[in-house]
């Protein structure tokens, strides 16, 4: 009898010991196997809207217990969001500024996105260098005809002061504080479709938001594409950021969330979203 109890007292033992190994699964794991539950909160660039609502419907797929919220409000309201603890990760289509990261901010690659440059598809005009579309924007090119094209007054559509995506294009153009744009819009949308409704209209819009009711042209002899951008040829490009707090450490839903979407394993959601994943 004895022997059969210390048998019995063995065998739970063990049985303990494997469960207790088997529930040591790391963060990144436990998301996977849909353990979490909770909220995480994203706040910024119009322009990732189209990869991080991906990420998120994947990451809420794996997690069905969380709730995933994305507010397009602009690469700039969105920093200011998670400096003032109004959301959990901030999304800028952009690099932080030196001020930014001194006010206790830090930046995280998500991917690399090319900025297209769009044009009605009744423009004839196929392809620009750097420096004519930065004479463009100034001001030093006021027609179509001075680039080959129907003579035509250029409108210069363009974004916000805070967009990222225009602070991407006016930085790799070097017309910052310089462009004399005819409309300044909110959205990448509204650009779009602004460009889609003028026949001398030119924009600048995140290439995965570029639809068949506009054409890019090309820079420099290079089209704008995943790989051209993965290759650096195509010039106008710029990082999408994921913001955080220097020294605050996230919720564990959030945190699990970043762990996710920084890992190599959402490559191909990436891709699929149009732009180029920086792991």
């Amino acid at each position: 009898m004895k022997r059969v109890l210390a048998f019995l007292m063995m065998a739970i033992v063990a049985l303990g010991l494997f469960t207790a190994c088997g529930s040591s699964e790391k963060p990144k794991e436990q998301a996977a196997a849909g353990n979490l539950k909770g909220m995480v909160a994203t706040d910024g660039s119009t322009s990732m809207a189209k990869v991080i609502g991906a990420l998120g419907e994947s990451f809420t797929t794996k997690n069905p217990q969380v709730t995933f919220a994305y507010n397009p409000t602009g690469s700039g309201s969105g920093i200011t969001a998670v400096n003032e603890g109004r959301c959990d990760i901030g999304l800028a289509s952009r690099a932080l500024k030196e001020k930014e990261k001194a006010g206790g901010l830090q930046e995280t690659v998500l991917a690399y996105d090319g900025i297209a440059i769009v044009v009605n598809p009744g423009n004839g005009v196929q392809n620009l260098t750097l420096e004519q579309l930065a004479d463009i924007y100034t001001g030093k090119i006021t027609d179509w005809q001075e680039l080959g094209g129907k003579a035509g007054e250029i409108v210069l559509i363009g974004r916000e002061a805070g967009s990222g995506t225009r602070d991407g294009f006016e930085s790799i153009t070097k017309s910052k504080d310089q462009c004399r744009y005819r409309q300044e819009l909110t959205s990448t949308g509204d650009v779009i479709a602004n460009v889609a409704q003028n026949q001398n209209a030119i924009g600048y819009a995140s290439l995965s938001a570029v639809s068949d009711n506009v054409k890019a042209v090309q820079i420099n002899g290079v089209t704008p594409s995943e790989s051209t951008i993965k290759d650096g040829s195509y010039a106008v490009q710029r990082p999408f950021m994921l913001i955080t707090k220097q020294g605050v450490k996230l919720n564990p839903v959030a945190q699990a969330f970043f762990d996710y979407i920084t890992s190599s394993r959402v490559a191909d959601i990436i891709s699929q979203a149009g732009v180029v994943p920086a792991n």
